[in-house]
Formats: C-alpha cells, sequence, structure tokens
C-alpha cells in the first residue's frame, strides 16, 4: 500500500496599490495552485480590493508608501501556510513554474527559492541589459525570509537557500515598464527615497558624481550587461538607468541645499577624460568578445585602452 502524503499548503501573497487592471491576471495565474490568496493594499483608489475579494482573496490595508518593502512583512504575517508565493500585481506565474513549484513543495530541497523573472519593458523581453536572470527570493518557508524597509533592500534570511535553473520556463513574467511615463514617474520616485538614504548613510555629494555615476551605470548595461545585443531597447534602457544616476546624485546634492562646488575647467575635462578611457576599454573588450576571430589588433587596443 501507497502511504498517502498530504502536499505542505501555500499562500500567494500579493501586495497592492491601485492594481486593478492587473490584479486577475496575477491571480488566475496561482488560484489553481495556492490553498489561500492574501491581498495587501495600501488604501488603492479604484475597485482593486473589491476585485480582489470577488476572486476569493483575503483583503487587508496598510498605510500608503513610496515603495514596497515596508508592507512586506505585514502581508507575509497575514499568510497562514508552511509555504508563500510572493508576488507583485504585474507579475504572471506560467504553468509550468506552477509545476516546478508543486514539486518543491513535495520534495523541498531548500528553505528559499531564488526564481530568475522574466522583464518585459516597453513590450520586449529583456535578455541583457543587467535585466535578466534578475533573481527574486520569492518562494519561501514562512519564517525564514524577511524585509527590513529600505527600498530595494535584500531579504534577510535563515535556513539554505537555492537558486532555480535560469530558464524561460522557470521564471515569472514580470511585465515591468510599459511608457515612458511610467518608468520617469518611478524614476523620480525611487531617486528621492534612494537620495535621503544615502544622505543618512554619511554619503557626501562630489561634483565628479554628475559625469562618471551616469557614465558607469551605462557602461554596466550597455557594454559588461551586453545591452547592445537588446537592440535599440537595450540602448535605451542604458541611457534611461544612466539617466537616472544622475537624477540620484543631483537630489543627493539638492538635500545638501545645493552647496557651492567650483570645479574649474581643467578638472572637469580630466575627469570627462577618466570617462572617456573607462568607454574605450569597454568598446575595445566588447570588441574583441564579439570578435569571432579574436584578432591580434583588437587585444592590442584592449590592453592599451585605445579608441
Amino acid at each position: 500500500m501507497v502511504e498517502y502524503v498530504e502536499m505542505a499548503k501555500v499562500t500567494a501573497v500579493i501586495n497592492t496599490l491601485n492594481e486593478e487592471a492587473n490584479l486577475p491576471r496575477v491571480i488566475n495565474s496561482v488560484k489553481d495552485f495556492v490553498d489561500e490568496i492574501v491581498v495587501v493594499d495600501m488604501k488603492s483608489d479604484d475597485n482593486t480590493q473589491k476585485i480582489a475579494r470577488e476572486l476569493g482573496a483575503k483583503v487587508y490595508e496598510h498605510e500608503r508608501t513610496n515603495y514596497v518593502e515596508p508592507a512586506r512583512n505585514f502581508a507575509i504575517s497575514k499568510a497562514t501556510s508552511e509555504w508563500v508565493l510572493l508576488l507583485d500585481a504585474d507579475e504572471r506565474v506560467p504553468h509550468t513554474l506552477v509545476r516546478k513549484l508543486k514539486k518543491l513543495v513535495k520534495q523541498p530541497q531548500a528553505n528559499y527559492y531564488r526564481i530568475p523573472r522574466k522583464n518585459i519593458i516597453f513590450k520586449k523581453w529583456i535578455k541583457h541589459s543587467r535585466w535578466w536572470p534578475d533573481y527574486n527570493i520569492r518562494f519561501f518557508k514562512k519564517g525564514t525570509v524577511t524585509w527590513n524597509e529600505v527600498i530595494h533592500s535584500i531579504p534577510m534570511t535563515t535556513g539554505n537557500g537555492i537558486d532555480l535553473k535560469p530558464l524561460e520556463k522557470n521564471a515569472i513574467i514580470h511585465y515591468h515598464y510599459k511608457t515612458l511615463d511610467e518608468y520617469i514617474e518611478k524614476l523620480n520616485r525611487y531617486t528621492s527615497q534612494h537620495a535621503k538614504l544615502k544622505v543618512k548613510a554619511g554619503y557626501k555629494f562630489e561634483w565628479q558624481d554628475v559625469i562618471l555615476r551616469p557614465s558607469a551605470e551605462f557602461l554596466s548595461r550597455y557594454f559588461a550587461g551586453k545591452g547592445y545585443k537588446d537592440g535599440l531597447h537595450g540602448l535605451a534602457l542604458s541611457c534611461l538607468q544612466a539617466f537616472s544616476e544622475l537624477v540620484l546624485y543631483l537630489k543627493v546634492w539638492q538635500l545638501e541645499d545645493f552647496e557651492k562646488q567650483n570645479p574649474s575647467l581643467s578638472e572637469v575635462v580630466k575627469t570627462i577624460s577618466r570617462s572617456q578611457s573607462e568607454t574605450n576599454y569597454w568598446k575595445a573588450d566588447m570588441l574583441l568578445n564579439e570578435s569571432k576571430q579574436g584578432d591580434l589588433f583588437l587585444k592590442i587596443k584592449r590592453k592599451f585602452k585605445l579608441g
């Protein structure tokens, strides 16, 4: 006789703010897998809470904040199952990942799992530009993962964790930025919070930041992150991320009451040259890596950072 072992229960936890358009799709993607759905809403102005209840979710309220982290632990505390699947309203869980998670519940190999995310930005899956595999801890035993209240913070964990293989079939689908307006709105909100945290941590603004920080961000996305393989999307996103860095450090300057700094023209030119040198390095490195022959001339250019 085969002994029947009851599978552990799973709660889907979703934080929301004005998500009436997205919420049905994310709930429908997991409703046949989870035993409970918990929606913690930040006092939405639309029908988010009404729709959540109609779809069978337990609904709780949390004060509205400018980012989700402060509400994460509160939402998780409302789950009654042994396992928690943490989702955002603009995400979907494909059938292939559901099957994988079912197997993990039956035969768990870890206390928590990092799941890759397939980010759809401006109607395209971004496969490079440091947007993939975009690992996040989203499936875990309750009590093993907690968030602090710092924006975009890495959660604190206990026990052992495993990364699911970076395959499309294992990925949460994230319908990220749909429009430039949405990107810029979030950019403005997030950079304001990040700037406050930097000042609180003791960071002092230096004028070189407005040249070197955006440049480094662009290079890390477009060259090191192979954003060029994402076509115009990769170029646009690398530029937007660089712009975000510029805004961030200028907001730090703003918080310091626009303290006067007077760099000389020669200092600015020297800093620009430093940035250009890094660009030349990555340009040569990219050409070397993309070259099927890997010829000696490109190797020499890389070594001496020649344009």
